[in-house]
Parts: structure tokens; C-alpha cells; sequence
């Protein structure tokens, strides 16, 4: 990835092992080498949240998540201050293009966090100097681009970069966007569930609650502290293992490392207040269970695990109701992102707010013949992926079709 006149990226990381660690100089670094406390008070100041780059949450999965260890970072201190010291003003977790998508490019790509979300860190009093900065890292260690994942389109990051890359006369791409299911918490929740379900639904799921309840009172449960968190965390799993995530091998639990960092992560975030599970029960036995993230005033629902056995009864969706309810009287939170897919067929009709999400090609220098190249392999992949999973789609439909004949 190294350019003539400049440090390759390996050059640069050894270089700033102790610049991340130090408020001495701006770095790209190992993630390892950044300094937690400069990360954590970054957070706090963040333009725009994102649980997932809690360095809680994303140093376990550098630490332990299958495929997305060892990740490398771009931070941006402050100069230094008469009447203090530099802080950390802004950070990206990054990986190189070679192994984001197997292409042998010079770009770095935001590293993913398994959530999915990757809006960069940017502090509010000083977003535009930190993007500047954090672009100027990306340029010296070599990279002609940026390509941003999951990153929010209309949130406040990105309008910075948008104008600190218009300053500089560089113009970004949108390689795909989607929209996102979002939950707008200041509302009151009776009145946003009758607008989004209508009555006739509501009623519906008020007699499949009743239904649920014979097999005992149903309870919604919040674990907060860490022993909490760390209790309901193996009832999260255990469900989630249990249904289609399990059967397809995806569940969390079934891999060593998915499940090393989830169960770091998620008692460490609770010593902050920023993880919660939410558990609904029928008597004794859990029939689903849900794992939120908070940052600022957001709500990030990672992921949901129901016990299929009473499928009919729709756990999951009644444990959304509760925990829309749980979100809108909480005044802390504002918003929740459901960090689901596009079109996902539970949580969009109960959260009818939408959001542009998107990944975003971000060139480092102005007329780079390199961007182009880059932007192309980018969508024969695209394309190559898009056909792959139509005829996959094909071959099922068409085995279905055959099964009913």
C-alpha cells in the first residue's frame, strides 16, 4: 500500500505505537496501542454516537471475534493547550482493502465492528479539525482511499466529512445505501405502537400474550449491572443457539471466539451503564431475549433470540413491545437504532422511523487515477456477489417448487 515518499502502513503502525498512546502526535496504529482513557473520554464527546466503537465493546471483538481481529486505527490528537494537554479529538478503526474484501488495493475500510455501524468517533467541539486530521493519517500511511461502511449518510459525522472533504476539493461516492428501521424514543409509546400496529393488531398480540401466559405470568426482565448482564448473557445465547441462527451455525455461541468477546464485552459495558438484556418470560422459562447497547442518547438493539417452541405466540415481537415501552419512558434515550437489515420483516413495522445507512468511497487526493480502479473493483464485486445470491435463490425456489409438486 505504500507510496513513493512515504512510510508503508506496517512502517507507520510500528512508528506510532506510542503516538496512539500519547497525546504527542496524531497516529495509525494497531487498536491495541490506543489509549483507553483518551478513547472513552473521545466517546463522551463524540458528534455523533455509536455503541459499536465503544472501546468496550470494539476491543473484544478486535481481541477475540472470528475475522475481525487485529484492526489498526487512525486518531487525531488536539495541539496542545495552555492550560492543558492535547486530547483525543477523533478516531476510525480501520483494516486494509486486501482483507475487508479480498481485492489488493491501496485503501483502508472501516473496520466492522460486528454491529452493524461504523460511523467514525469525531469530537463535537473540534469535528472538522479531527476528520481533517484523520484524512491526513489515511493519506500517510499510503491509502489513495477511504471506504467507509455502515456508516450513517445523514448523521453528523458524515456531514463533517462531507465539508471538510469539500474544502479540500475531494468528492465522495456512495457505493450503496439502504434505509434502517429507527425508533423515535421521545415519543409515547402506546400512541407510536397504535399508529405503527393499529388496533386490530394490538389485538391480536394482547390474546397471544393472554395465550403465552398460560404457561405462566409473562414478565419482562432488565439486567443492568454486570453480574446481571453477565447471567442473562447465557440465557441470551442459549436462545439464540436454539433457533434458526443455531441451526444455520451462525449463533454466537457456536463459535469460541464470537462468544469470547460478547461475554467480555457485555459485563463491561454494564460497569458504565452502556448494556442492558431484556428478557421475557413465561413463568420461569425465558421465551426471548435481547441485547441493547446505549451511547448518549441512543439505543443500539444488536441482536434477539426467541425460543421457537412458542413461536406462535410471537416472543420476539412481544419483547419489542416491551422494550419500545422500556426505551420511550427512559429520558435518556432519544433514539434507537435497530441496526437490522433493510426490509426486515419484525422490527419495521413496529419501528417506522427510517434512516439512510450507507458505504461511502472517500478519495485522499484529488484526480488519484488510483480511485477509479478502486471504485470499479468495488462494483464487479457488488455485481459478482448480486448474481450469486439470485441463483442461490433460483435453485431454492425452484427445489420448493419441485417439493410441492
Amino acid at each position: 500500500m505504500a507510496t513513493a515518499g512515504r512510510a508503508s502502513p506496517g512502517d507507520a503502525g510500528r512508528r506510532a505505537q506510542t503516538l496512539a498512546a500519547s497525546p504527542d502526535g496524531d497516529a495509525f496504529a494497531p487498536l491495541t496501542a490506543v489509549a483507553a482513557g483518551g478513547w472513552r473520554a473521545l466517546a463522551e464527546r463524540a458528534i455523533e454516537p455509536n455503541g459499536y466503537y465503544l472501546p468496550a465493546w470494539e476491543l473484544a471483538v478486535n481481541a477475540f471475534a472470528g475475522g475481525r481481529t487485529g484492526a489498526s486505527a487512525l486518531v487525531a490528537w488536539s495541539d496542545a493547550a495552555p492550560d492543558g494537554p492535547a486530547r483525543m479529538i477523533g478516531l476510525m478503526p480501520v483494516v486494509p482493502m486486501s482483507r475487508a474484501y479480498k481485492i489488493p488495493l491501496p485503501a483502508l475500510v472501516s473496520a466492522h465492528p460486528y454491529g452493524t455501524l461504523c460511523t467514525p468517533l469525531l469530537d463535537r467541539d473540534m469535528a472538522q479539525t479531527a476528520a481533517a486530521r484523520l484524512l491526513r493519517q489515511a493519506r500517510e500511511s499510503g491509502a489513495h482511499a477511504l471506504i467507509l461502511r455502515d456508516v450513517s449518510l445523514d448523521g453528523a459525522a458524515m456531514r463533517t466529512l462531507d465539508e471538510v472533504l469539500r474544502q479540500q476539493d475531494l468528492r465522495p461516492r456512495v457505493l450503496q445505501s439502504r434505509l434502517r428501521a429507527c425508533l423515535d424514543a421521545r415519543r409515547d409509546a402506546e400512541e407510536l405502537l397504535r399508529e405503527a400496529l393499529g388496533a386490530k393488531k394490538l389485538k391480536e398480540l394482547r390474546r397471544q400474550r393472554h395465550r403465552l401466559a398460560d404457561s405462566g405470568t409473562v414478565r419482562f426482565e432488565l439486567a443492568r449491572t454486570p453480574a446481571e448482564v453477565t447471567a442473562a448473557l447465557e440465557t441470551f445465547l442459549r436462545l439464540e443457539a436454539s433457533g434458526w441462527k443455531g441451526k444455520r451455525g451462525t449463533a454466537l455461541i457456536q463459535d469460541d471466539g464470537d462468544a469470547a468477546f460478547i461475554r467480555r464485552a457485555a459485563p463491561a459495558l454494564a460497569e458504565t451503564s452502556q448494556c442492558e438484556i431484556v428478557t421475557l418470560r413465561a413463568g420461569e422459562t425465558p421465551v426471548a431475549a435481547g441485547l441493547v447497547l446505549r451511547h448518549q442518547d441512543r439505543a443500539f438493539f444488536f441482536k434477539l433470540g426467541i425460543d421457537e417452541r412458542f413461536a406462535k405466540y410471537s416472543p420476539g415481537v412481544q419483547l419489542t413491545l416491551d422494550l419500545t415501552r422500556h426505551l420511550c419512558a427512559d429520558p435518556a434515550i432519544a433514539t434507537a437504532d435497530s441496526t437490522a437489515g433493510a426490509d426486515h420483516p419484525m422490527i419495521n413495522p413496529i419501528w417506522r422511523g427510517r434512516f439512510a445507512i450507507g458505504d461511502v468511497l472517500i478519495p485522499l487526493r484529488t484526480n488519484d487515477p488510483v480511485v477509479p480502479l478502486i471504485h470499479a473493483a468495488l462494483a464487479l464485486r457488488s455485481a459478482i456477489r448480486d448474481f450469486a445470491r439470485r441463483a442461490v435463490h433460483f435453485v431454492r425456489d425452484r427445489h420448493r417448487s419441485k417439493q410441492r409438486s
